[in-house]
């Protein structure tokens, strides 16, 4: 009987089949341990050279690292072994020998490692980071779904600027000017002025010439828009959104978290509701630790990590100025000098991993918005159709998958929570 990995442990003493490839292998003598991998899991096969015999004997010899192999046997179980079950191998085929595997137990450089990426994403580790990133994008999902959005896929290709136009990426189509899409953000917009509430889920693209470890030329977004939404309605989402993945994680993927070192404890205080501090508030906070910043300017990710440093959980930060953030968003009828809007901080230093507010929805407003931002008129004429057709106030924000996922995992860079990274110099492969 065929059977995966992952549910070898409802065939304990009967006869199976895998298939996989050799992540490992040891000899003692006259027994040889395969740790045998198949992408849902690892198991430990045995083989005892009085019971298969020379020839299968030979073959286990003859296995080298990543070879593929069919294996079939008795499952036992074993404490010891990884996974706490192993399989007494009876009979053994060599798919296709690996000849000079690249990777080798010893230390590799990150340059040497990214260029194999296609390698790379094989080792335990980097299995760990991707199942977490399942499982996140999963419970993502299952949050919004559950709450009544409906998912609409935003465009890859846009003809408008959304995040401001010195990070776009320009292509010809046909003739006319495209770019790949910063955010899609302004077509949930749209949507949710048909379905109310609404999220997309994808790729989006930032040409920032940027090396730091939180930053990729392409990541993923999810994005939800609600229409009669204002910022505190998003704050709240935000909140019981992030609470609800990493309670997700920890319970559906603690064994790559372990995997991967991760302190669980620090994971398992995450509880709502997060703080919430002012901008303003924030800047006095960060002068108090003699950072050089003045009311006005942005946060960069030493601003971020010194504010996420006071918190054992993430952090929201509101009202932002003006000049800090996109044209869409609305002024704070409080004080015009800032907008309705909010950022969260993951803790220990993982920054900003939700960027939102509330959007302006003022024809007139925005269209002197898009004016003052250089924007062309044009191209924004169907966003300004929602302005003139029942507008309403409504807000959203945006969840940076892969800091999310970095975060959640306890990983240094961005770059191993994303299959294929992009990054300044690096396409491929």
């Amino acid at each position: 009987m065929k059977a995966y990995i992952s549910e070898i442990a409802g065939f304990v003493s009967r006869d199976v089949e895998i298939r996989g490839w050799l992540y490992n292998k040891r000899s003692s003598g006259k027994l040889y341990f395969l740790l045998v991998r198949d992408g849902t899991g690892t198991i430990q096969v045995i083989a005892d050279k009085a019971s298969v015999g020379d020839e299968m004997f030979a073959r286990c010899e003859e296995l080298t690292q990543e070879s593929s192999l069919i294996a079939k046997g008795t499952v036992r179980e074993e404490r010891r072994a990884p996974g706490g079950y192993e399989m007494v191998l009876s009979e053994l085929q060599i798919v296709h020998l690996s000849s000079d595997y690249p990777l080798t137990p010893k230390e590799h450089g990150v340059s040497f490692l990214l260029d194999r990426r296609h390698l790379w994403l094989r080792s335990s580790r980097q299995h760990a980071v991707l199942s977490v990133r399942s499982c996140v994008e999963k419970a993502c999902r299952d949050f919004l779904d559950s709450r009544g959005f409906m998912l609409i896929d935003a465009p890859i290709l846009t003809p408008a600027a959304c995040e401001g136009t010195t990070t776009l990426f320009q292509t010809d189509y046909f003739g006319s000017l495209a770019y790949l899409s910063q955010s899609g953000q302004l077509y949930m917009e749209a949507a949710a002025m048909a379905f109310g509430k609404v999220y997309c889920l994808g790729p989006t693209f930032r040409a920032e010439r940027s090396k730091t470890r939180r930053h990729l030329i392409e990541f993923w977004m999810l994005e939800p828009e609600v229409a009669f939404a204002t910022l505190d309605d998003v704050t709240t989402l935000g909140e019981e959104l992030v609470a609800f993945v990493v309670r997700s994680v920890l319970e559906q993927r603690r064994d790559a978290l372990e995997t991967l070192g991760r302190s669980l404890e620090a994971l398992e205080q995450i509880e709502i509701p997060f703080p919430r501090v002012t901008y303003g508030d924030a800047v006095d906070v960060l002068k108090s630790k003699g950072l050089d910043i003045k009311w006005g300017d942005d946060f960069g990710a030493v601003e971020e990590a010194e504010l996420s440093k006071s918190y054992d959980r993430p952090v929201f930060v509101r009202y932002f100025p003006s000049e800090c953030k996109a044209f869409y968003m609305k002024s704070s009828p409080d004080d015009p000098r800032t907008t309705l809007s909010v950022d969260l901080l993951a803790p220990e230093g993982y920054g900003e991993i939700i960027g939102g507010g509330q959007r302006e929805d003022s024809l007139e407003v925005l269209e002197e918005k898009v004016k003052k931002a250089g924007l062309p008129r044009e191209a924004f004429e169907w966003y300004l159709d929602l302005r003139r057709y029942g507008s309403v106030e409504h807000s959203g924000f945006g969840l940076g998958l892969e800091r999310t996922v970095a975060w959640i995992c306890g990983i240094e860079h961005v770059r191993e929570a994303i299959p294929f990274p992009r990054m300044l110099h690096r396409l491929g492969p």
